[in-house]
């Protein structure tokens, strides 16, 4: 039986108006409906249908001023809710998924650590099963919005005697267990919206293991495609996102401007403009051929090029406003945010906050790699650990 998804957003808009209906309730019915995310399983918030089906009902619904799941929960809505569909049991799965859309539990990615940097499967954080439970001691760094969570999705070195990749565990933790800190990591921009999460004797069940025991690093790149999808594969109408910022402040300020100038920034600024376009054409093409579970290489094409493009949108933008440029209006208020800073309306905070897009996610030099060993074929990098046991690879 063929599904219309545009006859069951009307639907929903007209059961649900949300101009008068508080978000947390549309949300609700969006996931109770299978319209949180369609090509997800029936059951799971979805319908069983595809990517190209989820853009078409997410279109109908912003038009209409719907409430969006994914700007106050980026994290849950983006990365862990794939990876719990792909590797979580049918009772994981009811119990995290419809409050992770509803955003009324925020999660967070618990996986870098300072000595692990972008080689991820090095990770030290140390699980111990202890009977029916596992008892954690470590450290993460860079955590988004580990301030606001409930739960995150994390990984931890179970077995240190197999090598670096097979001796790691995926678990869904409770942030507010007795033994977690969260401590804020202040960035250029004067906030926090990244933390660092130090785990002192926390216990979790078994229960709370995502996958099975040593099976994380599998659960961990279902994870990582997915936020590269996420942060780089966005599909915007023409002309909108950071290009909008650079082409109104040209519009405010050099319009009908002809010094030498005043050209050259324009033919920056038209060059941006065509990046752009080619990067959300080239990510429309890759959603219609993606499934739910594991993205492809696509996910790193878009990321690369969104975080490179979107530095020099905002160099572009601090050249076209000139002196003015070198100011920082907003100044450093040194806050915990309740949402992360990219979309901001200050370009002169958009521009600070874009150095992060080129290391989050994956280093720029990580996705190059991935494109390169995956899509072209070139000899992989060297990795004279790959086959060591953990322990045994010698660390600074």
């Amino acid at each position: 039986m063929s599904v219309n998804v545009d006859e069951l957003a009307d639907r929903l808009l007209a059961d649900m108006p949300p101009d008068r209906t508080p978000a947390i309730e549309f949300l609700g019915a969006q996931f109770d409906r299978g319209l949180a995310w369609v090509q997800y399983p029936e059951g799971d918030g979805g319908l069983g249908l595809t990517p190209k089906d989820q853009q078409t009902v997410q279109a109908r619904l912003a038009a209409a001023g719907a409430p969006v799941s994914g700007l106050k929960n980026p994290i849950g809505y983006g990365m862990c809710a794939p990876t719990i569909v792909s590797h979580g049991t049918d009772e994981q799965k009811r119990r995290y998924l419809r409050p992770m859309f509803t955003a009324e539990e925020i999660w967070c990615q618990l996986f870098s650590e300072p000595g692990s940097g972008s080689d991820v499967a090095s990770l030290s954080t140390r699980a111990v099963r202890d009977g029916d439970e596992w008892l954690l001691n470590g450290q993460k760094v860079w955590t988004t919005l580990a301030h606001l969570s409930k739960f995150g999705l994390l990984l931890a070195r179970t077995n240190p005697d197999v090598p670096k990749h097979k001796g790691i565990t995926a678990f869904l933790i409770d942030m507010e267990s007795p033994g977690v800190d969260v401590r804020p990591l202040y960035q250029i921009t004067g906030e926090a919206e990244f933390n660092e999460v130090f785990f002192t004797d926390v216990h979790m069940p078994d229960a709370a293991r995502l996958g099975a025991e040593g099976d994380g690093w599998r659960v961990a790149v279902t994870t990582l495609m997915n936020e590269r999808v996420s942060i780089g594969g966005g599909i915007g109408r023409r002309g909108t996102g950071p290009i909008a910022d650079a082409v109104r402040i040209w519009k405010e300020r050099w319009s009908g401007n002809g010094s030498p100038q005043a050209c050259a920034l324009r033919d920056r600024l038209v060059s941006s403009w065509i990046r752009s376009e080619v990067t959300s054409m080239t990510n429309q093409r890759a959603a219609q051929v993606r499934r739910a579970g594991t993205p492809g290489p696509e996910g790193s094409v878009g990321k690369l090029a969104y975080a490179e493009e979107n530095q020099r949108i905002y160099d572009l933008c601090m050249d076209l406003l000139g002196n003015e440029g070198m100011l920082y209006p907003a100044g450093y208020p040194m806050i915990r945010p309740e949402r992360l800073g990219m979309g901001t309306a200050d370009v002169h905070k958009a521009f600070l906050r874009v150095r992060a897009n080129s290391i989050e996610g994956g280093t720029s030099e990580v996705m190059r790699n991935i494109l390169g060993e995956r899509v072209l074929g070139l000899p992989g990098d060297v990795r004279n650990d790959k086959e060591l046991a953990w322990k045994d690879v010698p660390r600074s």
